[in-house]
């Protein structure tokens, strides 16, 4: 159901860019396997170019248990998209590793105990990128394009509410997607 004119002429609306690792810097890394400042250690019989430490994960609860989670996501399909609510991590950082995706939007936004509607920022990432966001750091929940998506997902939790804080934008903000 799309808003009704008047609401949209006056939302604030942010363009996607590329997600890279230096325009994401302050949020957490981005996951590549060609890293130019990780120099590569060969395994596997010399089949294998391993770079460790490719991108810092956080746990700040030490009674929060390592978990491991699959993720199977359906393409977006509301458009324009709407970022109205966002969630965040306060003790943990949150690792995506895509496994099979066409390309999918990293939602993040600065601010303690609410999402900063003005600095919010929007990514596009490529099949190849990984995404971690920091702890406590406010991010909208996966939206893949194209076809259904398979991640794998990190993160510390504990069974308490402080496991993902849930936070509703003041105001809404529209998300323009570029087309491929």
């Amino acid at each position: 159901m799309s808003a009704p004119p008047s609401s949209r002429a006056s939302r604030a609306r942010i363009d996607a860019r590329p997600l890279t690792r230096e325009a994401f810097q302050g949020f957490g890394d981005v996951v590549i396997a060609e890293r130019a400042d990780i120099t590569p250690t060969m395994v596997n019989f010399g089949t294998a170019a391993r770079r460790d430490h490719a991108a810092a994960l956080e746990n700040e609860r030490a009674h929060a248990k390592p978990n491991l989670a699959t993720f199977r996501c359906t393409p977006w399909s509301r458009f324009p998209v709407i970022a109205e609510s966002m969630e965040k991590h306060p003790g943990s950082s949150q690792l995506f590793v895509p496994m099979k995706v066409d390309r999918y939007l990293v939602v993040v936004a600065p601010g303690d105990d609410a999402p900063d509607v003005l600095g919010l920022q929007a990514f596009l990432a490529e099949p190849g990128q990984g995404v971690v966001y920091g702890p406590g750091v406010w991010h909208m929940p996966l939206i893949v394009f194209g076809s259904p998506a398979e991640f794998v997902m990190f993160v510390w939790e504990d069974g308490t509410p402080l496991d993902c804080v849930v936070a509703k934008l003041r105001e809404p903000v529209e998300i323009a997607v570029p087309e491929r």
